[in-house]
């Protein structure tokens, strides 16, 4: 049965987490501590001239509405000019540790979520604005978004989905005809930008830090209200919500987040401010701020300048990192059980099932139908190599999966030699490309025990390693031109990550290595927690 899709100004939205839960229903945006509640009614902020910018046609469809003309009741609603009878707008109230440390009531400054809407398969899914004006939780800030973080949270939400990799999605991009005054690396420079709302979703925001401040706060009816909520309406198959349920619930979100955590590692993706108040409890990437991908190979590599100082959040400590949001959460959870401490050694689901999926996701960008353990050595030795070489992670094994015929039939010199020129920031046939090029003579080695022909290991790899992910200096090319009012490289950029490990004829530009002029520049290597 076909389902047609309706105008978004005339879908039906329901609002679970407003009717089943504790809510301050005080229409008060000034900021304020809001004790006692999960939630705040809120309003949007009308803004002068709301009209869509960008729309994901696979979102759409699943959510079954139509995409809005560039002005009219759609655009309105997406901008926060129109809120329709069956929505009841909220703004959700949580903490978090930031950095590592505790920082109190957080809440969604700058986000509102409009209710759910009904997928095409019968699951729900929350759209929240991002950048629609003031909330109780904004603090000092004005709740409003610019155009340039707007952007990098719409494509990247977007891109990631088609990586395959857990992620909240994004539905548009819309602008608000106003000026937003931002100071992009707070130091004292700061300047009017164009505003802009992204509309993003996903089945809920609830966040680690969401049950945190109501443990720390001794708001234990909250608690458990919010994690029975939870429970009943993402976690159904783990029964009815009791101390048992709790503990089940709590592997689950130890499991899904790693293999989140072991997605990123295994694309070169880093989230740049793991807070714990930025961790989903449905194990999906959320809040993409100052992200990037690795160019080229580092651990110790993070595109967010406000975590210069300690790297907490680097490439490298990503692992390390969800297991310590996970024992945070671990503590949160603790008033609702006869014994807390149950839940400690029920961590070990979380190494045991990123390594078991980090190794699954490696092996088929490998060419390797299996790792045994024997092979472990291979794997933990490629990203010295590849650090030594300054490879760019997708470059090489994109590289190397079309590299893998003459590989096997004989030609490893030339593809060697090639492979390591297109992939490396480092000179050719220097000193630096010793360990990888060891590596890989080890890497065919093992690659020979495999029984697929060439042609086979060649097109599965393919189908394992992207062509094309967002880089950073990207997002910054297609930023510059849509505050120029050109949005074409917006779309075709949008088009092209649709399919990212396909061969697009015409758009090799958008799959280079990092250019010279890009290694610095603010934007594209460099962002902040504003960016």
């Amino acid at each position: 049965m076909t389902i047609s899709a309706v105008p978004l100004h005339q879908a039906t939205f329901h609002n679970s987490f407003v009717d089943e839960l504790r809510g301050d229903k005080l229409l008060d945006n000034s900021p304020r501590q809001v004790p006692g509640y999960h939630y705040s009614r809120t309003a949007p902020t009308v803004v002068p001239d709301p009209h869509l910018l960008a729309w994901s046609e696979e979102m759409a469809a699943f959510l079954g509405v139509a995409r809005p003309p560039e002005r009219g009741p759609g655009a309105d609603i997406l901008a926060g000019n129109l809120v329709t009878e069956t929505m009841k707008p909220f703004a959700a109230r949580y903490g978090g540790h930031q950095f590592g440390s505790w920082a109190g009531q957080l809440g969604d400054g700058r986000a509102m979520s409009l209710g759910e809407l009904t997928a095409t398969d019968g699951t729900p899914w929350e759209l929240q604005l991002k950048g629609a004006g003031p909330t109780p939780y904004s603090r000092r800030a004005d709740g409003r978004a610019v155009l340039r973080s707007s952007v990098r949270e719409f494509l990247c939400s977007e891109a990631m989905h088609h990586l395959g990799v857990p992620t909240t999605r994004a539905l548009s991009l819309a602008a608000t005809g106003d000026q937003v005054v931002r100071d992009m690396f707070y130091d004292g420079n700061a300047r009017p930008e164009p505003g802009a709302v992204v509309a993003r979703v996903a089945p809920t925001f609830v966040r680690f830090g969401s049950f945190q401040l109501l443990a720390a706060l001794g708001e234990i009816d909250n608690l458990q209200a919010l994690a029975d909520y939870v429970l009943r309406r993402y976690f159904p198959e783990l029964g009815a919500p009791s101390p048992e349920v709790y503990v089940r619930w709590f592997v689950e979100v130890c499991r899904r987040t790693a293999v989140m955590v072991a997605h990123w590692q295994s694309v070169g993706f880093v989230h740049g401010v793991l807070n714990t108040d930025n961790m989903s409890i449905l194990g999906l990437t959320i809040d993409y701020g100052p992200y990037g991908w690795l160019e080229p190979y580092d651990p110790d590599w993070t595109p967010n300048t406000t975590d210069f100082g300690g790297r907490r959040y680097a490439f490298g400590q990503q692992p390390r990192i969800g297991l310590w949001n996970l024992m945070a959460l671990a503590q949160a959870l603790g008033p609702l059980l006869p014994d807390p401490q149950v839940l400690r050694p029920l961590l070990d689901e979380y190494a045991a099932t990123f390594n078991a999926t980090y190794r699954q996701l490696m092996a088929r960008k490998l060419g390797l139908a299996t790792l045994s353990e024997p092979d472990y050595a291979l794997l933990e030795a490629l990203p010295a190599a590849l650090q030594a070489a300054e490879a760019d992670m997708t470059l090489f094994f994109r590289g190397l999966s079309e590299a893998v015929p003459a590989l096997l039939q004989g030609n490893e010199q030339e593809a060697t030699d090639t492979l390591l020129t297109d992939a490396c920031y480092t000179a050719p046939n220097t000193a630096e490309h010793a360990l990888l090029r060891a590596w890989l003579a080890q890497y065919v080695q093992r690659l020979r025990q495999e029984i697929p022909e060439p042609a086979a290991i060649r097109e599965n790899m393919l189908a394992a390693n992207p062509k094309y992910v967002l880089r950073n200096y990207l997002a910054q090319q297609v930023i510059e031109a849509a505050e120029a009012g050109d949005l074409v490289p917006l779309h075709r950029l949008q088009q092209v990550l649709k399919t990212p490990f396909t061969e697009q004829p015409g758009h090799d530009d958008l799959a280079a290595k990092r250019p010279e002029w890009a290694r610095d520049k603010p934007g594209s290597a460099t962002l902040s927690c504003s960016s």
